[in-house]
């Protein structure tokens, strides 16, 4: 039975969810530290499916796990719940103030004025663009090379992104880029999980630490980088067929557009999250297909019996049923976002506990989606569970790009992207996982591997 949320608490209500033991000042900050992944899990898998944390005073979080109230919550945002980064300067020195991170009036208008440069028939037209970058890039790959599949697939969706985004070709400034990013997300991986950041953040003045300082430096690369494209741009407007066209032009109903700071934090927003994530997912895939030889078959299987000889094309994407269940798999065992979180504006109820206007909800992609009450065999992959499963799963149980309102914007981007770069590496190459190669897991804004993952190229030979 699917819960209720309720604006004013009923006075029969209990009033604290059960939670792990904290401990003075730091809360549950070490244990979450150590292994957040784990951490949320052990948690959710214990004390049930809303559980009190403490990362510092004065505020409670709750990690929230039944895909219904899930649901609510998310649903919700904008009314009861906000997104609550505004707050967090370590998010808002990655995206600025733009769609993932802005509120209210404000974020609405925004999502207005980028809301048509992802509309379907627009994003399709970026399909021949993902094709011929993904064949530049396999086009320099020989048979029994090593490669690190990680970096390829970030250079790719960068590449890609780049040129949907901008219709710039980003190649002299791959590296920087490139590099700009990996510190940043090191960097951020390192601060989110350290205790001593933590502590420093009670203080009543900012202290900037030499993790935090690497940070802003690799921040201030890409700005750059952006800020130099746009400056260009306004130079030489019109429309060129590119989101950044779409974005400039965009005009409220009173005739206003984006501001050149609103445009750079917007397009921040989405070149990094348009590549960070899909890469991410790419890269987790090809790490579980090493594992698995016989999908391996069958999605090769697939490929051959759509696309034959020839390249694929949007209209073979429909007919790529099992591509996609390798994907969503993929997606359900390593989301590309891991965790997202929400504030109550007010105080509301929530599965019989009031909670206090100001918290925290925790809401854990990577706990919910290996829950064994939804998913058979949760720890396993296990593409074909797609060609059914569906039906029954709570919607919410699934949720890679988030929902609701504040629903992914480039979802189907994403999809579409990765549909077409699996299908064009398998049709021609396998990936053979290289011996005794451990793979580490790296949980900051988004999931990826901490360091690189290595694989052996193999020509296909039927």
């Amino acid at each position: 039975m699917q819960q209720t949320i309720y604006k004013n608490p009923s006075p029969q209500i209990k009033t604290e969810p059960p939670g792990p033991p904290t401990m003075p000042i730091v809360g549950n900050m070490i244990d979450f530290g150590r292994n957040p992944l784990g951490f949320y899990t052990y948690c959710a898998r214990t004390y049930g499916d809303v559980v009190r944390l403490q990362f510092g005073s004065g505020q409670s979080s709750y990690l929230i796990s039944n895909p219904h109230t899930i649901e609510e919550v998310l649903v919700q945002t904008g009314r009861r719940f906000a997104k609550g980064y505004q707050g967090d300067r370590l998010i808002t020195v990655f995206l600025g103030n733009g769609l993932v991170t802005s509120e209210g009036d404000f974020w609405r208008r925004q999502r207005r004025l980028a809301q048509p440069a992802f509309h379907r028939k627009r994003i399709t037209g970026y399909a021949e663009v993902m094709v011929a970058y993904t064949h530049r890039m396999v086009d320099k790959w020989r048979n029994g090379q090593v490669r690190d599949i990680h970096s390829e697939m970030l250079y790719l969706t960068q590449a890609i992104v780049s040129k949907t985004l901008f219709d710039a070709d980003m190649q002299e400034n791959a590296k920087t880029v490139g590099d700009a990013l990996e510190a940043a997300i090191m960097e951020y991986g390192k601060l989110m999980t350290s205790v001593f950041h933590h502590v420093l953040s009670f203080l009543p003045f900012q202290i900037t630490t030499p993790t935090e300082q690497r940070l802003l430096e690799a921040m201030q690369d890409i700005d750059n980088v952006v800020e130099q494209i746009v400056e260009e741009r306004r130079k030489a407007p019109g429309d060129r067929g590119d989101l950044l066209s779409m974005l400039m032009e965009a005009r409220d109903e009173d005739g206003t557009g984006m501001t050149d700071q609103q445009l750079r934090d917007e397009v921040k927003t989405l070149f990094l999250a348009g590549h960070e994530t899909t890469s991410n997912t790419l890269t987790w895939t090809f790490h579980l297909l090493m594992q698995h030889p016989d999908i391996v078959q069958k999605l090769e299987a697939e490929v051959d019996q759509v696309l034959g000889d020839r390249t694929v094309t949007l209209a073979d994407l429909e007919q790529l049923t099992y591509t996609r269940h390798v994907l969503d798999e993929s997606m359900r065992l390593y989301p590309p976002v891991w965790a997202i979180s929400r504030q109550a504006t007010e105080d509301v109820e929530i599965e019989g506990y009031t909670i206090p206007a100001g918290s925290v909800l925790q809401m854990s992609q990577w706990t919910v989606h290996r829950d064994p009450r939804y998913f058979d065999d949760p720890e396993a992959f296990i593409p074909e569970r797609w060609e059914t499963i569906r039906a029954d799963l709570p919607k919410y149980a699934y949720f890679p790009f988030g929902g609701g309102p504040r629903l992914c914007i480039g979802n189907n981007f994403a999809l579409m992207e990765a549909t077409i770069i699996l299908a064009s590496i398998v049709q021609h190459y396998q990936l053979e996982a290289l011996p005794k190669q451990e793979v580490a897991l790296q949980p900051a804004i988004t999931l990826s591997p901490k360091g690189s993952l290595y694989a052996r190229i193999l020509t296909r030979t039927t």
